[in-house]
């Protein structure tokens, strides 16, 4: 991953725990540039990034087990300052002469630590005496601490709650102070970099434009640059971007598979081609996906089919820009942890419809990918530097294999237009509510082969239902279903039962599921 160079970094040492990238988020939050590495790639990136500080994550492992992971010697003789957060804690006081034990009282969920000492980490917090709310996660207890560090808090269940070694600027927490619950925790970790670490919270977006710009000259120079735009805020800001930085060098390929929402296409080519004057070839391959997607019902080989053509479209149209060396993508940030840490292969099949882990090898074209360090709300920041339009840079997500894979059963064109009609009501209204910046994605799923019998007026309905499932997410890597106000979901079911024919009957879907999962598949 390029490193920027121009900004005081933080390494985070990923030891498993599942909101590790929210350590990232918080310190994005506080203008602080920050990379996630696992553990075992941890002494590579201590080299690469020389940061000024260091965190270690949680984790699920148990440090006192034989083989569990711990943090290279490096991490301790850098001369910077390290917070070891829940395991991250742990392990530091194993690897420094302390001893940690299972078999105690285990802590999870919130809590209460009572301030034994004033420290710089716990600035401005509750004073010496008093208590401070926390969220604790834990099943072993540090029994003891390594020589040179002091108690600053304890809980009833963890002597140890919060530990520092001040002169080697050391510190370690037995809770999560990067989950919402711990209430703020935002400001301990605030205290950490800018206070303890002396860093000045130099990561901005409008930099970021202007040092991406300049890497995205020099990374292509001459050459032509192809970018396989979708309209999603991701293609979008990667093309505006680099249209900036190389102008007509780029071309844009959009192939539209068919499956995309209504108007998606007559939007996608009046913005780019008439706003932004940037070369744009529009590929109507509706009828070629349809026709390979006749009788597949299955959404796993729905998803490989509509991949497989979509490459094969792209390569073939991109084979007719003469001169081209580079391929542009949107890969984000958490594509890049996703692809980095997963050893069990889990991400690969949930994104089996993304192309996070590279490009075929028949491609032959070198990668650029400007939004490479961001996550999801930091490129719609970008997005809105660079000018798009609201609706683009706050566009509810779409995944690659569009209504493809929220239609259960067979896609046919009378289904499509179908879902597209319910789809377009549902945006209207959630817009038309004033709730587009709270609900991060509304998708709306077609029940194609289950039919419902239901009642209008003096007659008997005979449809198909369809799902919506209301998602609230920060950084779209965890997610929460929206409460939508029973006014508005009322005149969506009203809409759609009486304009679109074929639907008589629409569900709320409240399971709390990661984004984009659709559990009826």
């Amino acid at each position: 991953m390029t490193q920027p160079t121009q900004h005081q970094k933080v390494l985070i040492v990923d030891f498993g725990s599942q909101v590790t990238q929210l350590i990232a988020r918080r310190l994005r939050e506080a203008s602080v540039y920050c990379e996630i590495h696992p553990f075992q790639k941890a002494e590579g990136a201590l080299a690469a990034m020389n940061p000024a500080a260091i965190i270690l994550s949680g984790g699920p492992e148990s440090v006192h087990e034989e083989g569990s992971p711990r943090a290279p010697q490096g991490v301790f003789e850098a001369g910077v300052p390290v917070l070891g957060i829940c395991y991250g804690e742990m392990t530091m006081c194993e690897q420094l002469g302390g001893k940690v034990e299972g078999g105690h009282t285990r802590e999870f969920g919130r809590a209460e630590i009572t301030v034994q000492k004033t420290s710089p980490l716990l600035a401005d917090l509750a004073p010496v005496g008093e208590n401070e709310e926390v969220w604790m996660s834990h099943g072993d207890k540090i029994v003891a601490i390594p020589q040179g560090f002091d108690v600053v808090a304890s809980s009833e269940g963890s002597p140890y709650a919060v530990i520092a070694d001040e002169s080697r600027r050391f510190y370690g927490v037995q809770f999560h102070p990067e989950v919402m619950h711990t209430p703020r925790g935002h400001q301990m970790l605030k205290n950490f970099t800018h206070g303890i670490a002396g860093l000045k919270g130099d990561w901005t977006m409008a930099a970021y434009r202007d040092e991406k710009i300049a890497q995205i000259r020099e990374q292509v120079g001459d050459a032509k640059v192809i970018c396989g735009l979708s309209g999603g805020v991701d293609s979008s800001v990667a093309a505006v971007l680099i249209h900036e930085a190389i102008g007509d060098q780029l071309t844009c390929v959009f192939v539209d598979t068919g499956l995309l929402r209504k108007d998606e296409a007559k939007q996608v080519t009046t913005l780019f081609r008439e706003h932004y004057n940037i070369p744009l070839i529009h590929v109507d391959a509706s009828k070629e996906f349809l026709g390979e997607l006749a009788g597949i019902s299955d959404p796993e080989t729905k998803r490989k089919t509509i991949g497989r053509l979509f490459i094969e479209v792209f390569d073939r149209e991109s084979a007719k820009i003469e001169g081209a060396e580079f391929l542009a993508q949107g890969t984000l940030y958490p594509d890049v942890i996703e692809s980095v840490s997963s050893s069990s292969g889990k991400a690969h099949v949930i994104k089996s419809h993304h192309n996070v882990g590279g490009l075929p090898d028949f491609l032959k074209l070198k990668l650029v990918e400007p939004l490479r360090e961001l996550f999801k709300d930091e490129v719609r920041a970008v997005g809105a530097e660079l000018g798009l339009p609201e609706g683009i840079v706050h566009r509810q997500p779409f995944p690659g294999p569009g209504l493809g894979i929220r239609i259960i059963g067979e896609v046919t064109q009378e289904r499509l237009d179908l879902l597209r009609r319910a789809d377009a009501i549902v945006r209207a209204e959630l817009t038309a509510a004033g709730l587009d910046r709270q609900i991060w994605q509304c998708p709306v799923v077609l029940l194609a082969d289950v039919r419902s019998v239901g009642v209008q007026g003096d007659g008997r309905t005979y449809g198909h239902p369809v799902v919506l499932r209301p998602v609230t997410s920060e950084d779209a890597m965890t997610a929460d279903w929206a409460r939508i106000p029973d006014d508005v979901l009322s005149r969506i079911s009203n809409r759609i039962t009486n304009e679109v024919d074929g639907v008589n009957r629409v569900v709320l879907d409240v399971t709390s599921k990661p984004p984009g999962t659709i559990e009826w598949e």
